[in-house]
């Protein structure tokens, strides 16, 4: 077992499932650690502040920014989202496995700072079925669909940058293979002391 705790890095477009996977391979994992991203976005209905993400001021966000307490941050939709650096850096130097839900470019950043890390790319099984998904979360305007399955043609281009590709079409059957790489990088030699 390595010193330090291994980050696994989830990506992929809004929508594939990547939230659902990274919180049940959690629960079937204890020692494995969810980071918890900052936003300035509204909270939706089924939200909770603290445990799916931190809602903070733009203002906030801000002086977070300014006082490099962010490993990553970026500007999504109109709202900020970003890492806490302190959380990544006590995580890791605990011997802690730490599994971060971010989008690519968070993702090419915590990559260049942490070579290490084990990047998962999360994949539709089409885009038609993407924005299907999309419309019945019945969580944003027509116009911010139309904007995220824009975006997620741009991001699936960046699948092949990661160590591995998954595509989400039946959930559970993803999700054991989630868990089957996480467990599979706990064992190799690169990993070990």
């Amino acid at each position: 077992m390595s010193e330090e705790g291994l980050l696994y890095i989830v990506s992929g477009p809004s929508g594939t499932g990547k939230t659902s996977l990274c919180e049940e391979v959690k629960k079937m994992m204890p020692g494995l650690n969810l980071s918890i991203s900052y936003t300035t976005r509204p909270a939706r209905d089924n939200e909770i502040d603290g445990q799916d993400y931190f809602f903070v001021s733009r203002e906030a966000f801000r002086t977070m920014i300014n006082n490099a307490e962010l490993i990553e941050w970026a500007e999504v939709y109109g709202h900020f989202y970003g890492t806490s650096l302190k959380v990544i850096e006590k995580t890791l130097n605990n011997g802690l496995d730490l599994l971060v839900n971010i989008d690519c470019q968070g993702a090419e950043q915590l990559k260049k700072k942490y070579p290490r890390s084990i990047s998962i790319f999360v994949l539709p099984p089409s885009s038609p079925e993407l924005e299907k998904r999309l419309r019945k979360r019945n969580t944003d305007s027509p116009e911010i669909i139309e904007r995220r399955v824009k975006k997620s043609r741009e991001e699936m281009a960046q699948a092949k940058k990661y160590d591995y590709i998954i595509i989400n079409e039946i959930f559970d059957e993803t999700l054991q293979v989630l868990h089957s790489i996480i467990i599979a990088e706990k064992h190799r030699g690169r990993h070990q002391p």
